[in-house]
């Protein structure tokens, strides 16, 4: 309201805090992205576990990092869990387990285009670099890239770090960060994401 300029607004921040408005926006788009569930219903959880094959991740839905985010695959398991979160009046949010070894794809997406991406290599499914995942040098497809600036679009994010599951039926979108880290990335790629960053707010601007 006071005229500043600012890179990502405040309404692209909202909707990335939230990875059920996220998902939302991105398949309302035509983005890939893994086959998910929120409800408040333990009856409704159970039969939404069962339907993704028995192999879920329960998150919260505000969140990052990784922090709190579960595998779930035992059924007794799953319904322990649906009870202790209804009982705290929270929501259930489940997403099926893609299978993606043990890393995945962070692309770094500035303005309309992908400056840098590293694949995050862990020594389990979480591949946060917060949470001790190796960054590694990647050059990420055409196909990859074009994902990446469209999901970030979706949301409204001039900047974002965009993370990509290889999954076996293709890409999945898992989510898009408006206010990424860059510090694993910039260990592997040649770009100066810094300056990258600093010419992009300039030129925007002259606009």
């Amino acid at each position: 309201r006071q005229g500043f300029y600012m890179v990502n607004p405040p309404t692209a921040i909202e909707h990335c805090v939230d990875k059920y408005d996220i998902l939302a926006l991105l398949e309302d788009e035509g983005i890939p992205v893994p086959r998910t569930l929120a409800t408040e219903s333990v009856n409704e959880a159970i039969a939404a576990f069962n339907e993704l094959g028995g192999d879920v991740v329960v998150k919260p839905i505000f969140g990052s990092r990784g922090q709190g985010a579960t595998r779930v695959n035992d059924i007794d398991v799953a319904d322990t869990i649906f009870k202790a979160i209804t009982f705290h009046h929270g929501v259930i949010y489940m997403q099926e387990f893609v299978e993606h070894g043990h890393s995945d794809i962070r692309a770094f997406v500035l303005g309309d285009q992908v400056i840098a991406s590293m694949r995050r290599v862990a020594e389990g499914w979480k591949t946060n670099y917060s949470r001790g995942a190796k960054p590694a040098p990647a050059e990420i497809s055409s196909e990859y890239k074009e994902l990446a600036v469209k999901a970030s679009r979706a949301v409204g994010c001039k900047v974002a770090g965009v993370d990509i599951l290889e999954g076996p039926e293709g890409p999945r979108i898992v989510d898009v960060n408006s206010q990424p880290g860059w510090k694993g990335l910039q260990a592997v790629c040649t770009v100066n994401i810094a300056e990258e960053l600093v010419d992009f707010v300039l030129k925007e601007l002259k606009k």
